[in-house]
């Protein structure tokens, strides 16, 4: 009797732990799927005393503003958790540390304001599908999900659905699919460009975002048209004006989308332009130095004329006189006449005093020679 009693207690005791443990209050348990769903039911927190077989839980459409590190029990079979649609604005630390096998994680279509730095922090970084679309709205939010995805080192995430953030995907080697589709972008800057040109040749799903088609949009025209990455082009399409309302991003034009671009001569002629007024902005200011220095030296410069004009007039009239005596052959004569007289009183003799054909008068040590002719004569001259 006892013996029965007591296997009778042990069994009882083991499907309680197991699969005899009772659903939470407002959900539904499925032992055979080892699902729970709790949908729509005004849960103010994520139920407790969730069975152990568990594997899948889904909690939706309710009202959990906040989950933390004591939202979820030590259940090691939980592979999937899909918290959309509760209006949770914060999400605290550790929030699913205790979840040791998570595999999959939703948490679309909330309101987040506050991501803690270790929300994501998960032993081991099982976590390999993470789903946030229509969640992030908030700058802030952005930031923080930034930290938290770079603190939980998730090494092993292979898909990521959020909305793009400068440095977000730092890290993450492992991606295959990078899911953006039914978010609220309506064009990408440069710097997300940049961040998606980075995850190299994973696939990108960017269709079904309520794509404004106007010039701002240019940018992101051009990297469709021009990447190599792996881009569902085809679902990329306008919401914005009527006019181009369901038309492929990919293949636009700048004038379709408002934006005129001039040709290349344009351009070149306007450059020319700017280059001429440029120099003649240079120039006149070059030109405007000079004359500034001028007058600060006028009287030297005007000394420096003077001089140079009295130079001048000497030269003139010296090469007039010479033309004068050049054009008139007396005067030649006259001045021939008297460059010999100046010639022999230079040399101290003249012709008219020079001794006979045969005598020369010589210094008092200097032997005498006799001279044959008048020509030596002058020769010695």
């Amino acid at each position: 009797m006892c013996i029965s009693a007591v296997c009778v207690f042990f069994g009882l005791l083991f499907c309680v732990r197991s699969l005899c443990l009772g659903c939470p209050g407002g959900c539904e348990c499925f032992a055979v799927t080892h699902a729970v769903k709790c949908i729509s039911k005004d849960l103010l927190m994520v139920p407790q005393m969730i069975p152990g077989y568990a594997k899948t839980v889904v909690i939706t459409g309710n009202n959990i503003y906040k989950i933390g590190p004591d939202s979820f029990t030590e259940l090691e079979n939980i592979s999937k958790v899909i918290l959309s649609n509760n209006r949770m604005t914060e999400m605290g630390s550790h929030s699913f540390s205790t979840l040791i096998n998570l595999r999959f994680l939703d948490l679309s279509d909330n309101q987040l304001s506050i991501i803690h730095p270790e929300a994501l922090s998960i032993p081991g970084s099982p976590l390999q599908e993470l789903n946030l679309s229509r969640s992030l709205y908030n700058f802030t939010a952005l930031t923080d999900l930034t930290t938290a995805l770079r603190w939980g080192d998730l090494r092993g995430l292979l898909r990521l659905d959020l909305s793009v953030y400068s440095g977000t995907f730092s890290g993450m080697n492992n991606l295959e699919v990078l899911d953006l589709t039914r978010n609220a972008f309506r064009t990408f800057g440069t710097d997300d460009l940049k961040e998606l040109e980075k995850l190299g040749n994973i696939r990108i799903l960017l269709g079904k975002n309520p794509y404004i088609c106007s010039c701002e949009i240019q940018s992101f025209v051009a990297w469709l048209n021009d990447s190599h990455a792996r881009v569902d082009a085809d679902s990329v399409r306008c919401a914005s004006p009527k006019a181009l309302a369901n038309s492929r991003l990919r293949g636009l034009g700048s004038k379709v989308i408002g934006c005129i671009v001039p040709n290349q001569t344009e351009m070149t002629d306007l450059s020319l332009q700017t280059s001429y007024v440029f120099l003649g902005l240079v120039l006149g200011f070059v030109g405007m130095v000079f004359l500034f220095v001028l007058y600060l030296n006028r009287k030297g410069m005007k000394r420096w004329i003077v001089e140079m004009r009295d130079a001048c007039h000497d030269v003139m009239e010296g090469y007039h006189y010479r033309y004068e005596i050049d054009s008139d052959p007396r005067l030649g004569h006259i001045s021939a006449e008297n460059g010999v007289s100046r010639a022999r009183q230079h040399v101290g003799v003249s012709l008219s005093q020079l001794p006979p054909n045969d005598t020369c008068i010589i210094t008092e040590d200097a032997q005498v020679k006799p001279l044959k002719s008048p020509s030596e004569a002058r020769n010695v001259l």
